[in-house]
């Protein structure tokens, strides 16, 4: 039986697929996803979600596991090696951006003691639920995400615009944005009552 999904998705990437079907929209209070998806989604920013998609699996393997004590301590000779690795985005000022972001996300884990509580306190502990029909209704950002980038900015946080913060929220299901015809939608908004 065909399910009915989400216009974005590319039914012809099984990589995209399982990423919609499994992953996007639901709740993540681990933090070390919670980094990997901030990672991500910095490397995405001017570029198609897919190619990120695609490079994974490189991105997990160049910053050890997403482990973000071990990123956090990545140098030079790290940026450097980094940017010879052609699995993955190369671009200098994403890659530093990364290492300094582990940075700041483990300061954020020692005020708040844990990122999770610091980003779900935004949205009060719940995802926000909306009921978009088509795709062109979803927004690209929010007020909300407005006020997490310009607060994650001044916690010293690079290439956290309200864009890919938006990103980031629908990524892990702080936002339900999955079209109200599509199979996942009512799924997640039952895992999460």
């Amino acid at each position: 039986m065909n399910k009915t999904r989400c216009d974005w998705v590319k039914l012809s990437n099984p990589k995209y697929l399982d990423y919609h079907d499994n992953e996007w929209g639901v709740p993540v209070h681990d933090d070390q996803l919670l980094f990997e998806f901030l990672i991500l989604e910095s490397f995405q920013a001017g570029l198609s979600w897919e190619i990120v998609l695609n490079k994974r699996e490189n991105f997990r393997n160049a910053f050890s596991g997403f482990d973000v004590e071990k990123v956090a301590r990545f140098n030079q000779n790290g940026i450097e090696q980094l940017q010879r690795d052609s699995s993955i985005i190369r671009n200098k000022l994403k890659i530093e951006a990364a290492i300094n972001n582990a940075k700041q996300f483990l300061k954020i884990q020692q005020e708040f003691g844990s990122f999770d509580s610091y980003i779900w306190n935004f949205v009060d502990g719940k995802p926000l639920v909306n009921r978009w029909e088509k795709l062109e209704q979803i927004p690209a950002n929010t007020k909300l995400s407005d006020t997490i980038s310009k607060n994650l900015k001044q916690r010293g946080f690079k290439f956290m615009g309200t864009t890919v913060v938006y990103s980031h929220m629908q990524a892990t299901g702080m936002v339900n944005d999955h079209l109200v015809n599509c199979f996942r939608y009512l799924e997640i908004q039952q895992q999460t009552a």
